[in-house]
């Protein structure tokens, strides 16, 4: 399970690092990433504590992956001196390696389509008035179907009740 980290508690890890604590020692008692206090460590000590806020997600083009894919590549760049330049997060730049590695250049490009897939919401009722005799004669005969699988259920459970009832010694209720 992935803990998020609010703005005060950053703050606090910042500060504790100014004390002389260790980066591991604040990932195995917070819970907080490696690569990630480290990666903003290096902000916070640059641009300060206006790093720790929360920023908007930007949705990168192929075009842009694969520049920041070809540079990593080129100059030897670690995950956290590519996070700092391109401002994307080291865990998205390791799925963009990977599918790099894996695929190719050309695999970046590919985006997935966004939300539920068509064709996935529950088929639209017909009007009564729009419903031939025979379809409204089905759907009648469907309702009154899980109309009597329901009552048959429920005397099964009344009947099981009583039964429980009668085994301990007491008289089932009238109702």
């Amino acid at each position: 399970m992935r803990k998020k980290h609010d703005y005060a508690a950053l703050l606090k890890y910042m500060r504790m690092l100014e004390d002389g604590y260790s980066i591991d020692y604040i990932h195995k008692k917070f819970g907080i990433g490696k690569e990630q206090l480290q990666c903003l460590w290096l902000l916070y000590q640059e641009y300060g504590v206006s790093v720790l806020c929360r920023k908007k997600n930007i949705r990168a083009s192929g075009e842009l992956k694969q520049q920041i894919v070809l540079d990593i590549e080129k100059n030897h760049l670690t995950l956290v001196q590519a996070s700092l330049k391109y401002g994307v997060s080291a865990t998205r730049l390791s799925v963009w390696l990977k599918v790099f590695r894996e695929q190719g250049l050309d695999a970046l490009l590919i985006t997935k389509k966004r939300g539920r897939p068509p064709g996935m919401g529950r088929p639209r009722k017909k009007k009564p008035e729009e419903m031939t005799e025979l379809e409204r004669l089905r759907e009648e005969n469907e309702y009154l179907r899980t109309e009597n699988a329901l009552l048959k259920k429920v005397k099964a459970l009344v009947e099981e009740r009583e039964a429980r009832l009668r085994e301990i010694g007491q008289k089932p209720s009238k109702n």
